[in-house]
């Protein structure tokens, strides 16, 4: 039972953090095709948000595995 949960629990951190940075990458190559001037900005606005999207995953790992291991 334990193993269903935390299997569950990981692939709906993976799952919605593979949509989020899909959506942030669209919609940044949708706003650098409006605004190729400010390509430099809003590339760095979106790197920035990727690596909050997959630090937020990573803690959702770390946390399945302390599942696995200590409870």
């Amino acid at each position: 039972m334990k193993a269903i949960a935390v299997a569950l629990a990981i692939g709906i951190a993976a799952g919605g953090g593979g949509i989020g940075m899909g959506l942030a990458a669209a919609k940044s190559a949708e706003g650098i095709s409006r605004q190729p001037e400010a390509e430099g900005k809003i590339r760095t606005m979106m790197m920035l948000g990727l690596v909050f999207i997959e630090t937020a995953i990573i803690y959702a790992l770390l946390v399945v595995i302390l599942i696995i291991f200590v409870l």
